[in-house]
């Protein structure tokens, strides 16, 4: 994979962390594909970035493989890929049920594992890529009243893993971003309606070490690290990037 520009697409990207990925590797360098649910959200990012929109809906398989084809055709074959949709809502484990679960689960986990099938044939067939998956560090230790989402991010870390093995002979890498506590939109609208999800995280600000909470640009230049050339020799690794509150031993 040169150092030149590449075609970088990034899952969920018209708000938030995405929205934040999209432009620093937009500012990279790189042509940028925004993909998103909300049609209108990636197009009007894309057009601020000279980039290209496209609907996906990570659940949906249909949408995913057809965004694909489209992509491919009209666009190229990104070999930066970044799955960063991601979905969740705060709550005690006993409080979940069969449809928040198969939700969370969806959108978190079987996401980016259909992204990743659906766009690691171009990548191979181009000579090598970069995929960057962004878990969360409730996925490496734990969070309270994030159980499902805690056990989808682990997994995530670990199919991340597995894929950097399968593919290092392709030169692709697969690395792992797991943010701590980030001011998102997500982040607000949670807090907005639910007491006990507000608290939660209060204490878990409280607790950083760095004495903030994250901002959404802080993992979107851990991304822009990993999808670089200098991070050419860097696979199979997750990144946390929390302000201290979890520090790998």
């Amino acid at each position: 994979m040169a150092n030149t520009q590449q075609i970088a697409l990034v899952t969920g990207g018209a708000r938030g962390i995405g929205e934040a990925i999209c432009r620093v590797l937009a500012k990279a360098g790189h042509r940028i594909i925004v993909t998103d649910i909300s049609v209108q959200g990636a197009q009007d990012l894309a057009k601020q970035l000279d980039g290209h929109a496209y609907e996906m809906d990570v659940t949906n398989a249909e949408s995913v493989n057809n965004a694909a084809e489209k992509i491919n055709q009209e666009v190229g074959v990104p070999t930066i890929l970044v799955n960063n949709a991601g979905w969740d809502n705060l709550m005690p484990f006993l409080e979940t049920d069969e449809a928040f679960q198969d939700k969370v689960i969806a959108i978190n986990y079987t996401g980016p594992v259909r992204v990743c099938r659906a766009f690691l044939p171009g990548m191979i067939e181009a000579g090598g890529g970069r995929i960057v998956n962004i878990a969360s560090d409730a996925g490496r230790i734990g969070s309270a009243l994030e159980a499902i989402y805690s056990g989808t991010k682990g997994g995530l870390i670990a199919f991340s893993k597995t894929l950097a093995r399968e593919f290092a002979r392709n030169q692709i890498t697969v690395n792992t971003v797991c943010p701590g506590i980030t001011n998102t939109p997500l982040i607000q609208e949670i807090t907005a309606n639910n007491e006990l999800a507000g608290r939660g995280i209060a204490s878990i600000e409280k607790n950083v070490p760095l004495k903030r909470m994250g901002q959404p640009e802080d993992i979107a230049n851990a991304v822009a690290y990993l999808a670089s050339e200098g991070a050419a020799y860097v696979t199979g690794q997750t990144l946390s990037v929390s302000g201290g509150i979890s520090m790998a031993g």
